[in-house]
């Protein structure tokens, strides 16, 4: 597990000036250029393209190139699948060209996108419910918008997660060039982000790209000491994932840390924001179950997640993994389940003997929210979610080549079989 660069214990906390990095754009899009103050003009959407581009620097475009031919990779993937493994092995004909996508929970966000959380009075008190308000409505709103204007409704999925991840690099990329001075970290650690085992989930209709494309930001933000946006972005993180929550503590660690160097008391109710969204979808829930807790309660039910202590959650996926009690399909993801428990967990030690405490406060509490259920479940999936776990691995390789070897080496086929798995619909053996 790579340990992050050691000046980053060195590194004062106070947020460095906004004018210190050049390569970073302006803090708003308001402020005025060195030729003069913005004519006051209704801006078109080709010329707000323009501006967004031309606040892109070299290093953000070289990252965005990087992306979009990891995008077409996972659309050759898909392509091939559909014709190389198909549901019916006699059939003549390839399955749509986005059904690969169409998997798993993506039916879920269509369903709250589609029909709404209680379609015609339907909820858990009825057999066979599909337990869907365990799903934040970020997602299912945002995905109903671009419905509006995209026809297909895995298209809009699609077309979502593809501009959020594009938000996402840029900015983890701008993360890593904060705590990494070498040259090309930023680079490094968005080739080790996209070609991580479970990186498939970025590029489908589902929440991780979106969330990330607020939290990175939010982070980003707050290290620049712009308390106000950063605590807006975390609000609207949490709309999509619960983890936003984990973020907002967080954020708020962060801003106490730092306190002597902004003192910025104003500030401080802005704070407060991202527990707004958490609280208003709670009293939605209520008021059509009678549960403020009810997106806990449909992942009890749906997927096993009622609390248990963390050694009987280890215990449990430690016997499904290896005593064969399950198919191999499930036994090898419980499997990775306890591996990437493992990667989290000395992860959060390694920040914290780094003296990152907000960082370990955020992956500390997604490992004990995601290692207390009966058993281990999509930990493999949250891994995306931790951004200091690939700007630590884009350290450790700098420091010592041969990591990006290993790496690559050791990913590369990690990452084809999960995206297989997931575009063909076989996770069972």
């Amino acid at each position: 597990m790579p340990a992050i660069s050691h000046r980053l214990r060195e590194k004062a906390p106070v947020p460095a000036p906004r004018t210190a990095a050049p390569e970073h754009p302006p803090a708003s899009p308001g402020e005025s250029t060195a030729t003069g103050p913005r004519p006051t003009r209704t801006a078109s959407p080709g010329h707000l393209v323009s501006r967004l581009a031309a606040r892109l620097t070299p290093a953000d475009r070289e990252v965005l190139w990087l992306y979009l031919l990891s995008r077409i990779g996972v659309a050759v993937t898909a392509y091939c699948a559909r014709w190389l493994f198909p549901g019916d092995r006699a059939t003549r004909t390839a399955a749509s060209v986005l059904s690969p996508f169409e998997r798993w929970d993506w039916g879920h966000f269509l369903h709250i996108a589609r029909d709404g959380y209680f379609p015609g009075h339907a909820g858990p008190w009825q057999a066979g419910w599909d337990n869907r308000e365990a799903f934040f409505p970020g997602f299912p709103m945002l995905l109903r918008a671009v419905h509006v204007v995209v026809p297909s409704w895995a298209a809009a999925g699609l077309l979502i997660s593809f501009a959020a991840g594009a938000v996402a690099v840029v900015a983890l990329a701008r993360i890593a060039r904060l705590y990494l001075p070498e040259a090309g970290a930023g680079r490094r650690t968005v080739l080790f982000f996209l070609l991580s085992p479970c990186a498939i989930f970025l590029a489908a209709g589902y929440t991780e790209a979106l969330f990330l494309a607020f939290a990175l930001p939010a982070w980003l933000t707050a290290q620049r000491g712009n308390w106000r946006l950063a605590a807006t972005l975390t609000a609207l993180a949490t709309t999509v994932r619960i983890s936003g929550g984990f973020l907002a503590a967080a954020l708020v660690l962060q801003y106490v840390l730092t306190f002597r160097g902004h003192r910025d008391l104003r500030a401080l109710p802005w704070l407060a924001l991202p527990a707004l969204p958490a609280f208003l979808y709670s009293w939605y829930l209520q008021a059509h179950t009678g549960d403020w807790m009810a997106w806990k309660s449909a992942q009890e039910r749906g997927w096993f997640r009622d609390f248990h202590t963390p050694w009987e959650a280890w215990q449990h996926t430690w016997q499904a993994a290896f005593d064969h009690t399950q198919s191999t399909g499930y036994a090898a993801m419980f499997q990775a389940e306890l591996l990437a428990m493992v990667a989290g967990l000395l992860l959060t030690g390694l920040l914290i003997r780094r003296r990152r405490w907000p960082e370990a406060l955020y992956t500390g509490l997604s490992l004990w929210a995601l290692g207390t259920s009966y058993w281990y479940t999509s930990i493999p999936r949250a891994t995306l979610l931790w951004w200091p776990l690939w700007i630590g691995l884009a350290a450790w390789s700098l420091r010592n080549p041969r990591i990006k070897t290993v790496y690559l080496s050791l990913a590369g086929p990690l990452t084809t079989a999960v995206a297989l798995t997931f575009l063909t619909g076989r996770w069972a053996g």
